[in-house]
C-alpha cells in the first residue's frame, strides 16, 4: 500500500466537523441515504461497536438477513430502525471508531444519525408523545404548584394510571420516573442560601482555575432533586468559592437535539446563551450538575453554531464540576477537613461525562477523601436520555444496562452513585429488578457534603 492510499484505522486524535445543519443538502433525502449506505458499510466491515447499544446490532441483523448479506440489500425504509436506536451517546465516535476525522473515511456515526433524526423531525414535526417528553420547561413548571406536584407524583407511582400514560404518551409503565420537587431549585435559592458574593468572600484565582462559580441549575436539579444544587452551593461556601446562578435559564437542549429537532434547539439556546455570556465575561467558570448538559454548551452548540463567537466563548468557559475542584485541589485551595468517612461507593461514569475527554475526575475526587473506597463502572448505563423511558425502547435500556447492574449490585457498596442522576435512578430500578436488592442512591456531589459534614 502507498503512503498516499488509503489507511487501515488512525493514530491521530479525533477532530469533530460543524454540524452543517443549516444547509439545504443537509435535508436531502436522496444525499442522506446515501451517506447512510456508505456509512452502514463501512460500519458492516468492522463492527467493532457492536456491543455498545442497539443501533449496531440492528444494523448487522439487517445486514445478515437480508438477501445479498451487504448493505445494498438492505430496504432504504430499514434504515430508520437503525436511526431509532441512537441516543447519541458519542461513545461510538470517541472510544471505537478508527474510522473519525482526520481519516479520510470521515466516519462520524452519532452524527449522522442526528441528520437522520433532523430529516425525519423537519418532514413530520415528531411525535407529539416524543416533542413533550423533550420540552423540559413545560413539564417542569408544574413542579413545585401545590397539589399538582402530589397528584402527578402519585399518578407516576399508580400502576393502571401509568398503563394509561404509557398508551397516551409513549412512556413505558414499567420505567422509573423521577418524583417533582416540591419547590423549584430556584425558588429555594433566596430562603436557603444568598449568593456568596453578597457576603464578599475574596475572590481567588488559581493556576488553573477561576475564582468563582456560577451553577446551570439544569432541569432537574431545578425541577426534580433541588438538594444536589444546595449540596453544590454548601461545597462551594465551605472552600470559600464564590458562587452565582444564571439571571434566567431554560432547559439546555439536549432532549431536543436527540429528537432530531434542532430549531427547538436553536430557540433554547437563544434565551441561554446572553445569561450566561454575561458570566463568562465576568470570570465565572460556569458548571452544570448533569453531565448532558454540560456537553451540550461544550460540544454540541459549538458545532452547531461554529461562527456564533458569544457560543463558543460560554463553551470555553464551562466546566465539569469534578473537573473544577480536582483542578482547585491541584491549586492548593480546596480544604481537606472531611470528616466523615463514606465506606463503599459503586461509582458509574456516564457516558456524557467521558466524551467530554476531562478525565476520571468524580472517581479521582472521591477517592481522595479518606475512608472511601470507589468501584468505578465505565459502561453505558442504557437510560440515555428519554430513550430509557420510552415504551419502545424502555425494555431495550435495561438489556443495555444488565452489565452495569450486575456489576454495581456486586460491588455491595454503602452507595450507588452516578453524575447523572437519571442514569443513576436507571441503575437503582435495574438492581432492584434484575437482582432483588435495593440500594442508597446519591450524586457523587452530594457525597462530597456528606464527607464534609456540612
Amino acid at each position: 500500500m502507498s503512503a498516499k492510499g488509503p489507511r487501515e484505522g488512525n493514530l491521530e486524535a479525533p477532530t469533530r466537523h460543524p454540524l452543517d445543519w443549516k444547509n439545504p443538502e443537509f435535508y436531502d433525502a436522496t444525499q442522506l441515504d446515501d451517506e447512510l449506505e456508505r456509512v452502514f458499510d463501512i460500519c458492516h466491515g468492522c463492527r467493532r461497536c457492536v456491543s455498545l447499544c442497539e443501533s449496531f446490532p440492528t444494523l448487522f441483523d439487517l445486514i445478515d438477513e437480508s438477501e445479498t448479506f451487504e448493505v445494498d440489500g438492505v430496504a432504504k425504509q430499514d434504515y430508520k430502525n437503525v436511526v431509532d436506536e441512537c441516543y447519541l451517546c458519542d461513545m461510538c465516535y470517541m472510544a471505537k471508531c478508527p474510522y473519525v476525522p482526520p481519516h479520510p473515511w470521515n466516519i462520524d456515526f452519532p452524527h449522522l444519525m442526528l441528520r437522520a433524526k433532523a430529516v425525519e423531525h423537519q418532514r413530520t414535526g415528531g411525535k407529539t408523545s416524543d416533542n413533550l417528553i423533550a420540552s423540559m420547561d413545560t413539564v417542569g413548571k408544574l413542579s413545585g404548584i401545590p397539589l399538582i406536584t402530589e397528584t402527578i407524583n402519585t399518578v407516576n407511582t399508580w400502576e393502571p394510571a401509568r398503563k394509561v400514560i404509557e398508551k397516551t404518551l409513549g412512556i413505558d409503565a414499567h420505567a422509573k420516573l423521577p418524583p417533582l420537587a416540591k419547590r423549584k431549585f430556584r425558588q429555594q435559592l433566596n430562603q436557603q442560601h444568598k449568593p456568596s458574593l453578597q457576603v464578599a468572600p475574596k475572590v481567588i484565582a488559581g493556576d488553573r482555575t477561576p475564582g468563582k462559580v456560577a451553577l446551570f441549575a439544569t432541569c432537574y436539579v431545578n425541577y426534580n432533586e433541588p438538594g444536589i444544587g444546595h449540596d453544590f452551593i454548601a461545597v462551594l461556601e465551605h472552600n470559600d468559592i464564590p458562587w452565582a446562578v444564571a439571571e434566567k435559564e431554560v432547559c439546555c437542549g439536549m432532549p431536543k437535539l436527540e429528537q432530531g429537532d434542532l430549531l427547538g434547539v436553536e430557540a433554547l439556546k437563544r434565551i441561554n446563551i446572553p445569561h450566561l455570556l454575561k458570566l463568562a465575561r465576568d470570570g465565572y467558570a460556569i458548571t452544570a450538575l448533569v453531565p448532558s448538559c454540560t456537553l451540550m454548551f461544550k460540544q454540541e452548540l459549538p458545532l452547531m453554531f461554529p461562527n456564533d463567537s458569544d457560543v463558543l466563548e460560554v463553551a470555553a468557559a464551562f466546566w465539569d464540576p469534578f473537573n473544577y475542584l480536582v483542578k482547585r485541589d491541584k491549586d492548593g485551595l480546596i480544604k481537606t477537613d472531611f470528616k466523615q468517612e463514606l465506606g463503599s461507593i459503586a461509582y458509574h461514569t456516564p457516558c456524557h461525562g467521558r466524551v467530554q475527554n476531562v478525565g476520571k475526575k468524580t472517581e479521582e475526587f472521591l477517592k481522595s477523601i479518606p475512608g472511601s473506597q470507589v468501584h468505578t463502572t465505565e459502561r453505558c448505563s442504557g437510560h440515555a436520555g428519554t430513550y430509557g423511558i420510552k415504551r419502545e425502547s424502555h425494555e431495550h435500556a435495561m438489556k443495555i444496562g444488565k452489565p452495569v447492574f450486575k456489576k454495581m449490585h456486586e460491588a455491595n457498596a454503602n452507595y450507588i452513585a452516578s453524575d447523572c442522576p437519571l442514569g443513576a435512578l436507571h441503575i437503582v430500578q435495574g438492581i432492584h429488578q434484575f437482582h432483588n436488592t435495593d440500594v442508597q442512591q446519591a450524586h457523587p456531589i452530594s457525597l462530597v457534603r456528606k464527607a464534609y459534614g456540612i
